[in-house]
Parts: structure tokens; sequence; C-alpha cells
């Protein structure tokens, strides 16, 4: 009957990336949430490819059996929050003067042909003002994120044919800040590092939002394939070997399985640095607390994230305090952490997912 007579639909998180398909639905306990659905469909290579769907057909049907074989909870909706690729969207934080809301839409409007490296009659802009930790500000810092219509619209069509009604799109970026931040505020800046199957995503949060977002071709696919090539082996075994021995370096077996992983993994820190110098020689009018300047922590996530030693190698190399991200830290009371859940290293690479979900169930409490 409560079914029947809600007036509210309730929404699911939709994660779609270049190698999967992924889902979470949240729901409410008496205190916080709880997972009631979640499912994974891997797609083929060149399916989407950069973020560009290549072969619409196909992502359809993944979509739609990703659906059908949910675990948990049948999905008995058809709306949700769906993320949009990374490495086709552009994000800015501009400065504004205070000015009444509907002037401030206008001049962001103008003001962002300045900032994208798009035509403004070709892109979808969105825009939000970020609340200071300190200081009264003689102006507003103001959000601004740019889309290509082409993608946006091709996912938006993608979707509506799987029989999914989005409410509400946006980067994944976005999404993985709702998951590890919590109360998604920080008073110093924290680097998330999505590790995932095709490419790692770097994201830089501060205050009240995000500062800067990069994505590189590097991934923990590559990983498995220096194993497999170093060693001589199949793609299946040097994956198998990659889980047990990690970064370990014990054995004989776990010291070569090292240094088969040593030039991607050399690779990888040059571009965490390369990111934090720019990230670091860029920022301005961040309006934190005195001495907070500069990245403090680093939290990873992603598939490739659970890699055994690989939080505390970056910990060792960038003297920055890393460790996994949390994706239960906005979800899950702690009260309520001893709960029957997947294994964490299966959780994180659903840390999008359940962003975005996070933002549906949140959304879907606050309508009338």
């Amino acid at each position: 009957m409560r079914k029947i007579l809600a007036l509210k639909p309730e929404i699911f998180g939709l994660d779609v990336s270049d190698s999967s398909v992924k889902i979470i639905k949240l729901k409410r306990k008496r205190k916080g949430f709880a997972l009631a659905s979640f499912g994974e469909k891997t797609i083929e290579p060149e399916i989407i490819k950069e973020g560009e769907i290549i072969k619409e057909d196909i992502l359809i049907e993944d979509i739609k059996e990703a659906i059908s074989k949910v675990k948990g909870e049948k999905l008995n909706t058809k709306y949700a929050v769906c993320s949009l690729p990374e490495e086709q969207g552009f994000l800015q934080v501009i400065q504004m003067p205070k000015i009444k809301t509907e002037e401030l839409k206008r001049a962001v409007l103008y003001e962002a042909e300045n900032y994208i490296p798009l035509a403004i009659d070709e892109a979808y802009l969105d825009s939000e003002i970020i609340p200071p930790i300190c200081n009264h500000l003689d102006h507003l810092d103001v959000l601004l994120v740019a889309f290509p219509q082409k993608i946006v619209d091709s996912y938006i069509s993608c979707f509506q044919k799987a029989g999914i009604q989005p409410v509400a799109l946006e980067p994944e970026a976005s999404a993985i800040a709702r998951s590890l931040v919590k109360k998604e505020v920080s008073p110093y800046p924290v680097l998330l590092i999505d590790l995932g199957g095709f490419k790692t995503t770097f994201i830089v949060f501060s205050g009240y939002a995000l500062r800067f977002t990069s994505s590189i071709p590097v991934s923990s696919q590559d990983f498995t394939q220096a194993i497999a090539k170093n060693l001589n082996i199949d793609l299946v075994e040097a994956e198998k070997l990659k889980l047990k021995n990690g970064l370990k370096k014990k054995g004989v077996e776990g010291k070569k399985v090292f240094e088969a992983l040593t030039p991607v993994l050399t690779d990888f820190l040059e571009q965490i640095k390369k990111r934090l110098n720019f990230y670091e020689s860029h920022t301005v009018h961040e309006h934190l607390m005195p001495g907070e300047s500069g990245v403090k922590k680093i939290f990873i996530c992603g598939g490739g994230s659970c890699l055994e030693g690989l939080a505390e190698f970056l910990n060792d190399q960038l003297k920055i305090t890393t460790e996994l991200g949390n994706p239960w830290v906005n979800i899950l009371l702690e009260s309520r952490k001893k709960e029957s859940l997947p294994p964490k290293e299966q959780i994180l690479k659903y840390t999008t997912a359940l962003g975005l979900a996070l933002r549906g169930i949140k959304a879907y409490e606050k309508k009338p």
C-alpha cells in the first residue's frame, strides 16, 4: 500500500564508465541509510571510449541487464541520478561580484566564455556559489561546470532507451566527493584518486567544493598488463598474482611482481606529483583557515585501489597521509557499520554509484 500511495519517486544511482555499468540503491533506516540494491555489468572495450558512447545499442542492453540482475531488492523504479564522464567535462572556480541571483546567472554565462574551451552554444553549463570556510568575502566564488551538448544528449538518449528517466546528471568527481568527504566539507585540501579499469581520475576537494579534476589513461589494467609482460604469462594469471601479492615484496614471487610493477608505479607516482604541483601552483581564493593550504590527505578508491600495499606505497613516496577511502562515511552511522555489507575491496569500486545514490535519496526526501 505504501508504494501505491507514494507520490515521491524512489531514485537509484547509475554509474556508466568505459569499463562497466554500476548500480546502487539506498533506503532510509531509522538513523542513516542502508544498502538496498547493488549490481555491476562489465562492458566490452570500445563500447565507450574516453567517455564517448560508440556503440549505443550494446550499451543500452548492458544497462538493462545490469538493472535486471541487481543483488538485494529488485529495482521498482525508473528514476536515477546518472554519471557523466569526467574526461569530457570542464570545471573551474571563478570569482564574481556580489550581485542579485538573476544578474549572476547572466554574468556567469558571459564569463564562462573565458574559461570553457567550448562554444557556449554547444555546451551545457551549470554553476553554484561556494561558501567560504572562513572570512567574509567581498566577492562570490562560483563553481562552473560544462559538458559538450552532444555528449550529454547521447547519454540521456541511451538512458531513456534503456527505460531510465534521469532526474539529474553530474560529473563522476562530484559523486566521488559526496561519497568520500565526510559531511561534504573539508577544512583542508584532500586529493581523491579513483583508480579504475581503464583510467584514473584525480580530484582535489577543499572547503565545500571541487577545486580541480584531471583524468589519465593509467589504470589497474596497466598494472596487470605489466605483470603479464614482464613474467611472460597471460592476463588471467597476472591478475591472480597481482591480487595475491600486491606490493608486499614477500618471497621470490612477491619480489618478481613488485619488480614487474615498478615502471608503471613510477609513472603513476609522477602523474600524481604533476597534478599536485599544478593544483598547488594554481590554487587561489579557497578561503580556508590559516595554514591549511596544500593537499594534506589522499583517499584512494575505485576497483584498483585495493591493491595491497598501494596506500602505504603512496604514503611513503609522497609523504602525504594516504588511505583507502570510506564510501560509507556519509551513509552508515558508526553504530551500524558492523552490518553485513559487501567487502571493502568490492564496494570501493561502487564509490561513484554510492555518491549518485546518496544524492538521489536526499533529493527524494526533500520533495514535498
